[in-house]
């Protein structure tokens, strides 16, 4: 049965309530719709009527989780109350059916936008995951193993085939929820990394609202699984999203609680101390974009620390497969965002592709680097270096558009340089006309 939400969260009042960030009041208009006293969501909460009653009134407890289960029983959809706690702005949604709209809903509109961004993918593929943050279509109640269809996506996102993913995503997404109904924590934990890997997508090809709303959801439900390691996968998602939109010193406070909910385990096993290293390097490089230049170096010389024991391979299936080269490739990306392209180069110079086991990893090496030779005024080393990471994955240069903007002003201005002409046939001509898909 399709899943769809109610008229009622649509509507001018809850609007209100987001708006006036008052999570209490979406609680207590959801209990109000089920018919239920405040004791009777206390005993499915585990709590008493007197607790939820002061929830209702603030919306501020102490336990975030008991606000979310909150919500999760009473059917407050997990965008809307990420509105309410001022995670996420309000879905630019009509009120009423045949109410105005945004120019941004205009479907030309948006073609047009996405065409600008130089997605290679079909438009219909990103709107499908669009329609899927807003209302999941039916599963299509596929018999084969959540796991294995989540292996198999993470596969596309290595592989660079961000098209064949968006492809996937909506019914990946509208089966994991399909799955939550017995509400085991590894359930929960399923439906964060689906919605983790949707962010890391969105991520690539620039649409960062929607990447926030589903990090957002990533969070929630890492919450509810209990992990420890989900939820600081979750909050690392959510702080690059955040980092993108211009809200670094949101994003370190983020990765840095999250950091130090992992360390506090003791880091006994590889899996907290590649979670562990992970965290870091993205501290780094958000220090690192905001000039931070001091918290940028310490902390990716604490992540390498942290990372020297780890093996070369991530073994199959770990949450943060981070390795010491994973590192060092962190921190060509640091002395960029610093503006010392030297060290930059220096720091990819010590890599070899055949360290990193998926082609997005090498692809990334490439583009790196390609960076740090366009930050120093190489444009010849930068074609040969996006040249590369095109043969390694196209879609690590045709689909980003901060790769798609430096192929674009190497034609512009060094038409000339070697590689130069052969980039732009290979990367440019893949545009997308305004208005296909």
């Amino acid at each position: 049965m399709q899943r769809t939400i109610d008229p009622v969260w649509n509507s001018s009042r809850v609007r209100s309530l987001m708006e006036t960030s008052d999570p209490g009041g979406l609680i207590r208009l959801g209990r109000a719709l089920r018919g239920w006293r405040q004791a009777d969501l206390g005993r499915r909460l585990g709590c008493s009527a007197s607790t939820v009653s002061r929830l209702e009134k603030s919306g501020r407890v102490s336990d975030l989780r008991l606000l979310q289960r909150a919500a999760c029983e009473v059917g407050v959809p997990p965008h809307i109350l990420g509105a309410a706690l001022g995670l996420t702005g309000p879905r630019a949604t009509n009120v009423a059916p045949n109410g105005p709209r945004h120019i941004e809903e205009d479907p030309m509109r948006r073609r047009t936008l996405l065409a600008a961004a130089g997605l290679a993918a079909p438009t219909s593929l990103l709107l499908g995951v669009e329609s899927a943050l807003a209302d999941l279509p039916t599963p299509s109640g596929s018999s084969m193993p959540l796991d294995v269809r989540l292996a198999r996506a993470r596969a596309l996102f290595d592989t660079g085939r961000y098209g064949d993913l968006l492809k996937a995503l909506p019914d990946l997404l509208a089966t994991a929820h399909a799955r939550i109904r017995e509400r085991a924590d590894i359930d929960y934990a399923r439906l964060s990394a689906c919605y983790a890997l949707t962010v890391q997508v969105l991520v690539k090809i620039g649409r960062y609202d929607q990447a926030r709303l589903a990090a957002d959801r990533a969070g929630l439900y890492a919450d509810l699984s209990g992990s420890p390691l989900v939820s600081a996968a979750a909050a690392r998602e959510l702080a690059i999203v955040l980092r993108h939109q211009n809200q670094a010193d949101t994003a370190q406070r983020l990765v840095l609680r999250a950091a130090s909910a992992v360390e506090s385990t003791g880091l006994h096993t590889q899996a907290q101390a590649a979670a562990y290293a992970q965290l870091l390097c993205t501290t780094s490089y958000t220090a690192a974009r905001a000039g931070g230049r001091d918290e940028a170096l310490s902390m990716i010389e604490d992540a390498a620390r942290a990372a020297r024991d780890l093996p070369a391979v991530p073994p199959t299936g770990r949450l943060f497969a981070i390795t010491p080269a994973s590192v060092q490739l962190y921190q060509v990306g640091v002395h960029w965002a610093l503006g010392d392209a030297g060290a930059a180069i220096r720091a990819g110079g010590q890599l070899r592709p055949e360290q990193f086991t998926t082609a997005e990893r090498k692809g990334r090496l490439h583009t790196d680097m390609a960076r740090a030779w366009w930050q120093w005024g190489k444009p010849e080393e930068t074609a040969q270096s996006l040249l590369a990471a095109f043969r390694v994955t196209p879609a690590e240069v045709r689909d980003r558009p901060s790769m798609r903007a430096i192929v674009e002003e190497l034609n512009r201005s060094h038409a000339q340089a070697a590689g130069v002409r052969e980039l732009g046939r290979l990367v440019l001509a893949a545009a997308p006309r305004a208005g296909a898909g």
